[in-house]
């Protein structure tokens, strides 16, 4: 038991830190018998274990001297290669020294916000969005403004409308405006080819950077990729992705792509070391030698069943109760309901019946979204999301019932 002397003081902790609400009730147990529906984490399954092991030893043994050392051996210029390379399929061309790896694609929204934002800057946002952003931009002291998607992503017409009108009355412009452009987290949906352009062209005109966050971007089922925004305007884009969700989360490295000013400026934030230069070296023998594309494939078999399952589950046990868009890609179905629906009052119910969501309210920055939800399909087998989906409408039909 710690022990508090009497005459200390409260301590007055710096403002900038945010008060974090749980992120779904089953994020806050240690319940192994959940239906765990809200992890948007990757399935175990698709970890390349054997290749992976194979890989850690041969960066031990042959560049062991080197790669624990601070600077690395040859691990993190051959990233930053492939990574140019691979960012070609996006319409990406740069060279590696526009590159900067980072802890995971959390880290590179931190830098790229401390780079851009200052305190009381503007950050716009898209709603729903990604709350690992947002409280990052908070922490960052950004003032934020949200605009709403569609199943083309975010509706660039609002934006325009928004930008103009604050030109007209002087209002603060962002500074700042973060994109998920493909298979969005909640949403789902992907932006569409005319809105990247667009949003391009505003980038452009107003001045402000677009933080490009494309983390899904290989879950590709059936869609074509299309170019990055990036693509459309080097010069006032960030693009972020990681291997998190095509490798694994715990090797912890992800990358920011920009210009050379924009790179070296975040650069400034490892303060002289570098993101895990041990696991880069790992994830860079594991390139040399893994099927790469069998791999993907692999993954997206896997991920496309599951959210065929998901899909069947929710029209057999919803039917037309709720709305949503079939996603092309990536981990999530993001749930509609009508109007009067509060998915937070059935959180809790859902959990006790065995099976845990994330309820919408936990993605917008104003007090909205009530009535969706986020379910992801990326973490269970197909047993399991069947199941979960039923028991998540038995909580559901049992909240109406009560109303």
């Amino acid at each position: 038991m710690t022990h508090t002397p009497a005459n200390t003081q409260p301590y007055p902790f710096a403002k900038r830190v945010p008060a974090i609400p749980p992120i779904g009730a089953a994020q806050a147990s240690s319940r192994s018998d959940t239906i765990p529906l809200s992890f948007g984490a990757p399935h175990s399954d698709t970890f390349p274990y054997d290749a992976l092991n194979d890989a850690a030893s041969e960066a031990i043994l042959s560049q062991g001297r080197d790669a624990l050392q601070y600077a690395g051996a040859s691990g993190p210029s051959f990233l930053l290669d492939w990574i140019a390379a691979r960012s070609a399929r996006r319409a990406i061309n740069v060279e590696p020294s526009q590159v900067l790896l980072t802890y995971g694609s959390q880290q590179a929204i931190d830098f790229a916000a401390r780079t851009l934002l200052d305190p009381g800057d503007h950050a716009w946002v898209e709603a729903p969005t990604y709350f690992g952003a947002v409280s990052t931009f908070r922490t960052a002291e950004a003032v934020l403004t949200s605009f709403p998607i569609d199943a083309d992503g975010l509706q660039t017409d609002e934006v325009e409308a928004a930008l103009r009108a604050a030109v007209k009355t002087g209002k603060p412009i962002p500074k700042l405006l973060y994109v998920m452009p493909n298979f969005h987290n909640p949403g789902g949906v992907s932006l569409s080819l005319e809105r990247r352009k667009k949003l391009a062209e505003l980038a452009v005109e107003f001045n402000f950077f677009i933080l490009e966050d494309d983390a899904y971007t290989e879950l590709a089922f059936e869609e074509q990729a299309l170019p990055s925004i990036y693509s459309f305007a080097p010069e006032r884009v960030v693009y972020l992705s990681t291997f998190s969700k095509t490798i694994a989360p715990g090797i912890r490295l992800g990358w920011a792509i920009g210009s050379r000013d924009v790179i070296s400026r975040m650069n400034t934030f490892f303060q002289g070391s570098k993101a895990s230069v041990f696991s880069q070296e790992i994830v860079a023998q594991l390139l040399k030698k893994l099927p790469f594309e069998e791999h993907i494939a692999k993954l997206n078999g896997l991920y496309r069943a599951n959210r065929d399952a998901m899909v069947s589950a929710l029209k057999q046990y919803f039917g037309d109760d709720v709305r949503f868009e079939v996603p092309g890609g990536g981990f999530f179905v993001w749930l509609e309901f009508r109007e009067d629906v509060d998915t937070s009052q059935f959180v809790q119910d859902a959990y006790e019946r065995g099976v845990s969501f994330i309820h919408g309210k936990q993605f917008f920055v104003k007090p909205e979204g009530a009535r969706f939800a986020r379910l992801s399909f990326s973490y269970c087998d197909e047993e399991r999301i069947h199941n979960g989906v039923k028991l998540l409408a038995d909580a559901y039909y049992a909240y109406v019932d009560n109303k």
